[in-house]
């Protein structure tokens, strides 16, 4: 069989509701979709992955102790510019970071898993935009 190509890729668009699920099984399916491994010309090389929307992303669930343990970490790349925040503040200042740095983390660290993760659409409530491009809905085990 014949490696994919990136204009033979059809590119659909997906929707995950994030309303009580766990942070990590939806990234791990949004990843998946992105990379396009659910389909079955998926290339490595190629990106053949899919748009994907996730909607409630304030009311993800984390496990565990996570909300009060999980840190995030940012550095200015000056001396000192080491930022630290729990999980529950991120949530409370932009709950949409607790989804996009789990997605962003499963996805190749190179130029063409940077493509991928700039289809990742994430919004804190129900609301979207993207109503045009007609998602499917997708349901997270």
């Amino acid at each position: 069989m014949a490696s994919a190509t990136k204009a033979a890729a059809d590119s659909r668009w997906h929707i995950i509701d994030a309303e009580g699920r766990v942070l990590g099984r939806i990234a791990t399916l949004a990843a998946r979709l992105l990379q396009g491994k659910h389909k079955a010309q998926y290339t490595p090389f190629v990106d053949t992955g899919d748009h994907v929307v996730v909607v409630n992303a304030a009311k993800v669930k984390l496990t565990g102790r996570k909300e009060d343990q999980k840190i995030y970490r940012q550095h200015s790349g000056y001396e000192g510019g080491l930022r630290e925040e729990r999980a529950r503040l991120v949530r409370q200042r932009k709950p949409e970071k607790l989804v996009e740095d789990a997605v962003h983390g499963m996805l190749p660290k190179t130029k063409m898993g940077e493509a991928m993760y700039r289809k990742l659409k994430v919004y804190a409530g129900p609301d979207h935009p993207h109503a045009a491009q007609k998602p499917s809905k997708r349901e997270v085990a």
